[in-house]
Protein backbone atom coordinates (compact mmCIF):
# COMPACT_ATOMS: atom_id res chain seq x y z
CA UNK A 1 0.00 0.00 0.00
CA UNK A 2 1.08 3.22 -0.68
CA UNK A 3 2.52 5.90 2.56
CA UNK A 4 0.16 8.87 3.19
CA UNK A 5 2.05 9.92 5.99
CA UNK A 6 3.37 13.50 5.48
CA UNK A 7 6.96 12.65 4.31
CA UNK A 8 8.67 16.35 3.75
CA UNK A 9 10.73 18.67 5.92
CA UNK A 10 12.32 22.47 5.45
CA UNK A 11 15.78 21.54 5.50
CA UNK A 12 18.87 23.92 5.50
CA UNK A 13 18.69 27.38 4.48
CA UNK A 14 21.04 30.47 3.67
CA UNK A 15 21.14 33.41 1.58
CA UNK A 16 23.12 34.19 -1.77
CA UNK A 17 25.44 36.96 -2.13
CA UNK A 18 22.44 39.70 -2.66
CA UNK A 19 20.45 38.47 -0.11
CA UNK A 20 18.02 35.96 -2.09
CA UNK A 21 16.96 32.96 -0.23
CA UNK A 22 18.70 29.28 -0.64
CA UNK A 23 16.24 26.35 0.18
CA UNK A 24 16.28 22.79 0.65
CA UNK A 25 14.00 20.08 1.39
CA UNK A 26 14.10 16.96 3.04
CA UNK A 27 11.84 13.35 2.02
CA UNK A 28 12.39 10.41 3.90
CA UNK A 29 9.78 7.88 4.17
CA UNK A 30 8.36 6.54 7.75
CA UNK A 31 9.91 3.47 7.15
CA UNK A 32 13.51 4.79 5.99
CA UNK A 33 16.02 3.83 8.63
CA UNK A 34 16.87 5.74 11.63
CA UNK A 35 19.66 9.09 10.95
CA UNK A 36 21.06 8.13 14.33
CA UNK A 37 22.27 4.51 13.33
CA UNK A 38 23.98 5.88 10.22
CA UNK A 39 21.96 3.38 7.96
CA UNK A 40 19.88 6.59 6.20
CA UNK A 41 23.24 8.22 5.43
CA UNK A 42 24.48 5.43 3.04
CA UNK A 43 20.84 6.12 1.19
CA UNK A 44 20.33 9.85 0.89
CA UNK A 45 20.23 11.21 -2.48
CA UNK A 46 21.27 15.12 -2.76
CA UNK A 47 19.57 16.41 -5.63
CA UNK A 48 20.99 20.29 -7.05
CA UNK A 49 19.46 22.41 -9.75
CA UNK A 50 20.36 25.95 -10.68
CA UNK A 51 23.92 26.30 -9.80
CA UNK A 52 24.68 28.19 -12.92
CA UNK A 53 22.39 30.77 -13.49
CA UNK A 54 22.05 30.35 -17.42
CA UNK A 55 21.24 26.64 -17.40
CA UNK A 56 17.94 26.91 -15.31
CA UNK A 57 15.70 23.69 -16.56
CA UNK A 58 17.21 22.02 -13.30
CA UNK A 59 15.22 24.48 -10.83
CA UNK A 60 11.55 23.17 -12.89
CA UNK A 61 13.09 19.36 -12.95
CA UNK A 62 13.73 19.26 -9.41
CA UNK A 63 10.41 21.08 -8.52
CA UNK A 64 8.55 18.26 -10.08
CA UNK A 65 10.53 15.56 -8.41
CA UNK A 66 9.42 17.38 -4.85
CA UNK A 67 5.77 17.01 -6.32
CA UNK A 68 5.87 13.40 -7.56
CA UNK A 69 7.68 12.70 -3.63
CA UNK A 70 4.99 14.12 -2.20
CA UNK A 71 2.08 12.40 -4.60
CA UNK A 72 4.20 9.31 -4.49
CA UNK A 73 5.99 8.54 -1.00
CA UNK A 74 6.08 4.96 -1.73
CA UNK A 75 8.76 6.24 -4.70
CA UNK A 76 11.72 7.18 -1.69
CA UNK A 77 11.78 2.95 -1.70
CA UNK A 78 13.12 3.59 2.35
CA UNK A 79 15.76 6.49 0.58
CA UNK A 80 15.97 9.39 2.26
CA UNK A 81 16.11 12.49 -0.49
CA UNK A 82 17.57 16.21 -0.40
CA UNK A 83 16.39 18.76 -2.88
CA UNK A 84 18.33 22.07 -3.34
CA UNK A 85 16.26 23.13 -6.63
CA UNK A 86 17.64 26.99 -7.19
CA UNK A 87 21.36 26.88 -5.62
CA UNK A 88 22.40 30.48 -7.53
CA UNK A 89 19.38 32.10 -7.27
CA UNK A 90 21.15 35.72 -8.02
CA UNK A 91 22.45 34.30 -11.21
CA UNK A 92 19.09 32.34 -12.42
CA UNK A 93 17.50 36.04 -11.91
CA UNK A 94 20.25 37.94 -13.68
CA UNK A 95 20.51 34.73 -16.38
CA UNK A 96 24.53 34.66 -16.15
CA UNK A 97 26.54 31.52 -15.19
CA UNK A 98 27.98 33.47 -12.09
CA UNK A 99 26.73 34.23 -9.13
CA UNK A 100 26.27 38.10 -7.83
CA UNK A 101 29.72 38.52 -7.62
CA UNK A 102 30.80 36.69 -10.90
CA UNK A 103 32.12 33.51 -9.68
CA UNK A 104 31.34 29.99 -10.68
CA UNK A 105 29.67 28.37 -8.22
CA UNK A 106 30.98 25.04 -9.61
CA UNK A 107 34.26 26.42 -9.80
CA UNK A 108 34.54 27.17 -5.98
CA UNK A 109 34.28 24.00 -4.08
CA UNK A 110 37.54 22.77 -1.86
CA UNK A 111 39.20 20.68 -4.54
CA UNK A 112 42.26 19.63 -4.55
CA UNK A 113 42.71 20.53 -8.31
CA UNK A 114 40.79 24.11 -7.64
CA UNK A 115 42.32 27.13 -8.56
CA UNK A 116 42.32 30.73 -6.81
CA UNK A 117 41.18 33.40 -9.81
CA UNK A 118 37.98 36.17 -10.06
CA UNK A 119 35.91 33.38 -12.05
CA UNK A 120 36.76 30.62 -9.53
CA UNK A 121 36.81 32.93 -6.07
CA UNK A 122 39.70 34.02 -4.35
CA UNK A 123 39.70 31.09 -2.41
CA UNK A 124 37.68 27.67 -1.61
CA UNK A 125 33.93 28.10 -0.42
CA UNK A 126 34.76 31.83 -0.15
CA UNK A 127 30.52 32.16 -2.15
CA UNK A 128 27.62 31.36 0.07
CA UNK A 129 25.93 29.16 -2.96
CA UNK A 130 28.73 27.06 -2.60
CA UNK A 131 28.88 26.67 1.19
CA UNK A 132 25.59 25.75 1.36
CA UNK A 133 26.09 23.04 -1.07
CA UNK A 134 29.43 21.83 1.09
CA UNK A 135 27.27 21.90 3.93
CA UNK A 136 24.11 19.84 2.31
CA UNK A 137 27.12 17.03 1.72
CA UNK A 138 28.73 17.46 5.48
CA UNK A 139 25.46 17.38 7.31
CA UNK A 140 23.54 14.11 4.95
CA UNK A 141 26.08 12.54 3.70
CA UNK A 142 24.65 11.50 0.82
CA UNK A 143 25.22 8.49 -0.68
CA UNK A 144 24.85 9.93 -4.46
CA UNK A 145 24.30 13.79 -5.98
CA UNK A 146 23.14 14.11 -8.86
CA UNK A 147 23.11 17.88 -10.04
CA UNK A 148 21.38 19.11 -13.34
CA UNK A 149 22.76 21.47 -16.00
CA UNK A 150 22.33 22.16 -19.26
CA UNK A 151 23.52 22.00 -22.18
CA UNK A 152 25.81 19.08 -22.88
CA UNK A 153 23.25 16.74 -23.64
CA UNK A 154 24.68 13.84 -21.71
CA UNK A 155 24.96 11.87 -18.15
CA UNK A 156 28.46 12.95 -17.06
CA UNK A 157 29.83 10.80 -14.01
CA UNK A 158 32.31 11.44 -11.45
CA UNK A 159 33.55 9.00 -8.26
CA UNK A 160 32.53 5.63 -8.53
CA UNK A 161 29.08 6.72 -10.67
CA UNK A 162 29.67 4.59 -13.38
CA UNK A 163 27.12 1.96 -12.98
CA UNK A 164 24.45 4.39 -12.35
CA UNK A 165 25.17 6.79 -15.01
CA UNK A 166 24.39 3.81 -17.65
CA UNK A 167 20.99 2.95 -15.80
CA UNK A 168 20.48 6.69 -15.81
CA UNK A 169 20.84 6.87 -19.37
CA UNK A 170 18.74 4.08 -20.18
CA UNK A 171 15.92 6.08 -18.51
CA UNK A 172 16.24 8.92 -20.08
CA UNK A 173 17.91 8.68 -23.23
CA UNK A 174 20.80 10.73 -22.77
CA UNK A 175 23.62 9.11 -23.24
CA UNK A 176 26.72 8.30 -21.32
CA UNK A 177 29.67 10.79 -21.56
CA UNK A 178 32.69 11.36 -19.23
CA UNK A 179 33.29 15.29 -19.16
CA UNK A 180 35.81 15.58 -16.70
CA UNK A 181 36.12 17.41 -13.10
CA UNK A 182 36.91 20.94 -13.39
CA UNK A 183 39.03 22.35 -10.97
CA UNK A 184 36.86 23.22 -7.98
CA UNK A 185 33.98 21.84 -9.25
CA UNK A 186 31.70 19.62 -7.51
CA UNK A 187 32.57 16.52 -9.17
CA UNK A 188 36.08 16.75 -8.58
CA UNK A 189 35.58 17.73 -4.38
CA UNK A 190 32.66 15.42 -4.36
CA UNK A 191 33.16 12.73 -6.86
CA UNK A 192 36.96 12.44 -6.99
CA UNK A 193 37.98 13.70 -3.69
CA UNK A 194 35.05 12.43 -1.31
CA UNK A 195 34.64 9.41 -3.58
CA UNK A 196 30.55 10.12 -3.71
CA UNK A 197 29.06 8.68 -6.69
CA UNK A 198 28.02 12.38 -8.52
CA UNK A 199 26.23 12.06 -11.76
CA UNK A 200 26.05 15.52 -13.96
CA UNK A 201 22.80 15.19 -15.57
CA UNK A 202 23.07 17.67 -18.50
CA UNK A 203 20.17 18.33 -20.17
CA UNK A 204 19.32 19.58 -23.64
CA UNK A 205 19.76 23.50 -24.49
CA UNK A 206 16.00 23.29 -25.40
CA UNK A 207 15.28 22.59 -22.00
CA UNK A 208 14.50 25.99 -20.98
CA UNK A 209 11.48 26.46 -22.89
CA UNK A 210 9.39 23.08 -21.76
CA UNK A 211 7.73 23.39 -18.38
CA UNK A 212 7.78 21.42 -15.42
CA UNK A 213 5.42 18.65 -16.63
CA UNK A 214 7.11 18.15 -19.79
CA UNK A 215 10.58 17.90 -18.08
CA UNK A 216 9.51 15.44 -15.89
CA UNK A 217 7.99 13.26 -18.68
CA UNK A 218 11.37 13.76 -19.99
CA UNK A 219 13.81 12.93 -17.06
CA UNK A 220 11.80 11.99 -14.14
CA UNK A 221 12.20 8.27 -14.79
CA UNK A 222 16.42 9.12 -14.80
CA UNK A 223 15.82 11.01 -11.09
CA UNK A 224 13.58 7.78 -9.71
CA UNK A 225 16.15 5.48 -10.96
CA UNK A 226 18.58 7.38 -9.17
CA UNK A 227 16.53 7.12 -5.72
CA UNK A 228 15.99 3.26 -6.46
CA UNK A 229 19.76 2.20 -7.04
CA UNK A 230 21.28 4.41 -4.16
CA UNK A 231 23.06 1.95 -1.90
CA UNK A 232 22.31 -1.44 -4.06
CA UNK A 233 25.17 -3.06 -4.22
Amino acid sequence: MPLREPVAVAGPSSRSVQGRAIRSWVYSAPSAPSTRSGQAEERTVLFLGGIHGDEPAGVPLCQALRGYLARHPEALAARRVVVAAAVNPDGLTARTRTNARGVDVNRNFAARNRTNGRRHGPRALSEPETRFVAELIRRFRPAAIVTIHQAATCVDHDGPALALARAMSRACGLPVRKLGAYPGSLGSYAGVDLGIPVITLELTAAASRRDEAALWGKYGRALLVAIRLTGVD
